[in-house]
C-alpha cells in the first residue's frame, strides 16, 4: 500500500481490516473519530504510536500535551500544517511496514 492507497480507502466505510495499529489510528482520525484513533494510539508503546499521539493532541489544541508526546517520540514539535504531519506520518509508517 502507499499514500494515494490509503487516502483511497479513506472513501470506503469500513477500514481495510489489514492495516496494522498506526495506520488504523490515522484512518480513524482520518474519518474524524479522533477518539477512536486516541484509543488506538494510547495502546501503542513505541515511539510512533507517541508519535501518532503527539499529532492528536496537537490537532485537539492540546500543544502542552502533544509536546510531551513529542518528547516521548523523539521528535521536534512540528510547525507544518496538520495535513502535512498527517501524511508525512502516513508515508513514513507505510515506508517502515513495506
Amino acid at each position: 500500500m502507499n499514500l494515494k492507497d490509503f487516502k483511497s480507502s479513506l472513501s470506503l466505510s469500513a477500514m481495510p481490516s489489514d492495516l496494522p495499529k498506526s495506520l488504523q489510528a490515522l484512518w480513524y482520525d482520518a474519518k474524524g473519530n479522533w477518539d477512536r484513533a486516541h484509543d488506538i494510539a494510547q495502546e501503542m508503546h513505541s515511539s510512533e504510536g507517541s508519535w501518532i499521539h503527539a499529532y492528536l493532541h496537537r490537532k485537539e489544541g492540546d500543544d502542552g500535551n502533544a509536546a510531551y508526546w513529542y518528547h516521548r517520540a523523539n521528535k521536534p514539535v512540528c510547525n507544518t500544517s496538520l495535513q502535512d504531519e498527517w501524511e508525512h506520518i502516513v508515508a513514513t509508517v507505510l515506508t517502515h511496514d513495506s
